[in-house]
């Protein structure tokens, strides 16, 4: 299978990603995958039925936690510091609790404008979400 994976096309594997996350990150309610360089939501999969405007705004979330312009700012000062010419970013993985659910980012580690989104149930084992959404996502690769 990992064969398989690592021979499809890109929209191929993103789609994997997101039925992957799904089903198998614990307490998993949602899972989805933005192009933070368009800003766009690639693929999703969820319990339930959410407005469009509200997956819209999921992309420009994401895009807004890992490159906002002051996270941003903050990377090219922490660069300069240390004297790095590195293109890669800093914030690679970002949890969010709201009052009922647990949120996890993950930035892919070849593609760095790719994140994926899982969302959990409050109750979710953190430990255990981290633990299974990094293998899922370093089987996948992007």
């Amino acid at each position: 299978m990992a064969t398989k994976r690592m021979t499809a096309g890109f929209s191929d594997q993103v789609m994997g990603l997101v039925k992957s996350l799904r089903s198998e990150a614990p307490d998993c309610l949602a899972a989805g995958v933005v192009d933070m360089s368009t800003g766009m939501l690639l693929s999703y999969e969820t319990v339930d039925n959410h407005p469009p405007e509200v997956l819209d705004l999921l992309a420009g979330a994401t895009l807004d936690l890992f490159q906002g312009r002051t996270v941003v700012m903050i990377e090219d000062v922490f660069k300069e510091r240390r004297g790095s010419a590195s293109e890669n970013h800093f914030f690679q993985e970002i949890l969010v609790n709201s009052d009922n659910l647990t949120h996890l980012f993950l930035r892919m580690t070849e593609q760095q404008d790719v994140v994926a989104v899982v969302v959990c149930r409050k109750s979710v084992n953190v430990g255990m979400l981290f633990a299974q959404a990094r293998r899922v996502v370093k089987e996948y690769g992007l």
